[in-house]
């Protein structure tokens, strides 16, 4: 069983599977003036702090039924670690160590802990306060299921490839989190907002991304110009050390089949080419990924404690999610932001998906266009409605579209939709 006092601040987590270690380290810490919580494995660890957070955990590596390690990845993958860990082993390696602090570890302790190296790390680490938690470690946060699985051991086997990388599929799907995961820690990581430099400076771009990733949003979208210069900056990719990694949600063979993608631009791009997964095809990960979207939520101080019932959670597994990931977090969002109650109910999830304006917004587009510009169309009406019901508010515009706000803006710019005069 865990035992914990008063939560205030300065609460601090102990997890070890020794009673011996558990007592005395909770005894030195009560002395100081802390307040102690104990676990004595990682499932109370883990039901632990799913309830609260904690201001710091002392965590012990090897543990019976779960060790530290796992654990620590397991927090980092679901929006968890967003407090200090310093982690505990009698026995370690500077791998172990250096593995841990990738993860998002603040620290390392060697038992036997010395008295005073406890105390100094704990007080580091305190004042060091809220942890970010590293995005590049796992693709827990776009499920578990075997369809992920499957996605994640294609991504580690051409981790270390230099080639060129395409992303493809659906608009929200994730596909700069599947990029992220590629990225090597402590490499510089770079992401236009548009790609118009790539018309004449395009080896700016390199420059600013040597030795590390480079990210391309949209290359469906380029111009003639454009095309150009990113065939000029694939000739160089070697010399600067970078690894590249382009997204598109429009099959580039369609557009150059019409003469609109040049196409030695095309076969370079698809030479590896990774298609991330429609939320639908996976839909036993959605229950779990809405839970830690409002786990998020909670943990940020956003919204209240609250969670779902059973039947909201299968409602939202069961519906399609046209806009895939970023559309479930702004629904998510939403629903946490407006729930009245402790708990997000199976009718607050159907009214929130039955929204009127996302159906007026599929029916107003014409079905005699173009997908590419159905598409547009639809986009710039959902935007327009948005921007209507949130009378001009973009904080609550990026919450519900589930897009941040440079993102968001740069869409609305592409879409040819002005913004109101405050």
């Amino acid at each position: 069983m865990f035992y914990s006092e008063n939560m205030t601040n300065n609460t601090i987590l102990v997890v070890d599977d020794e009673i011996g270690i558990r007592e005395l380290l909770s005894e030195i810490l009560r002395d100081e003036g802390y307040r102690v919580a104990l676990a004595e494995n990682a499932g109370q660890a883990r039901n632990w702090r799913n309830q609260t957070r904690p201001d710091l955990v002392l965590l012990d590596i090897w543990m019976p039924d779960t060790d530290g390690i796992t654990l620590l990845k397991e927090w980092a993958g679901s929006g968890l670690l967003t407090m200090p860990v310093v982690m505990m082993s009698g026995h370690g390696t500077i791998d172990t160590a250096v593995e841990a602090t990738r993860i998002g570890a603040f620290g390392y302790l060697e038992k036997p802990i010395p008295l005073q190296k406890l105390l100094s790390t704990v007080g580091r680490a305190l004042r060091g306060g809220q942890v970010k938690p590293p995005s590049t470690l796992s693709l827990t946060g776009l499920g578990k299921g075997p369809m992920i699985a499957n996605l994640k051991k294609r991504l580690e086997q051409i981790a270390n490839l230099k080639t060129p990388l395409l992303l493809t599929g659906e608009p929200g799907t994730g596909m700069e989190l599947c990029a992220r995961f590629l990225h090597r820690p402590n490499t510089p990581w770079v992401e236009p907002e548009t790609l118009t430099s790539l018309a004449d400076t395009p080896f700016v771009m390199l420059e600013q991304a040597r030795g590390g990733l480079l990210f391309l949003k949209e290359i469906d979208k380029l111009n003639r110009l454009e095309q150009k210069g990113l065939l000029l900056l694939l000739g160089k990719l070697e010399k600067y050390n970078v690894r590249l990694v382009c997204v598109t949600s429009t099959p580039l063979v369609d557009l150059t089949t019409q003469g609109a993608y040049d196409p030695r631009l095309y076969e370079i791009l698809s030479s590896l080419c990774v298609n991330i997964p429609a939320l639908k095809a996976h839909r036993e990960d959605i229950p779990e990924l809405a839970s830690q979207i409002l786990s998020r939520s909670i943990e940020s101080g956003e919204v209240s404690l609250r969670q779902f019932s059973t039947a909201a959670l299968n409602a939202l597994r069961n519906y399609d999610w046209p806009g895939n990931l970023a559309q479930l977090t702004g629904v998510v969002r939403s629903l946490a932001l407006t729930c009245t109650g402790d708990e997000i109910s199976v009718d607050d999830v159907l009214q929130a998906l039955a929204s009127p304006m996302s159906a007026q917004a599929v029916s107003s587009v014409p079905l005699n266009i173009p997908l590419r510009e159905a598409r547009d169309l639809f986009e710039k009406t959902y935007f327009d409605r948005l921007i209507e019901q949130e009378n001009g508010n973009m904080t609550r515009v990026a919450e519900r579209s589930g897009l941040e706000r440079t993102h968001l803006y740069r869409k609305l710019k592409l879409l040819g939709i002005k913004l109101r005069n405050h």
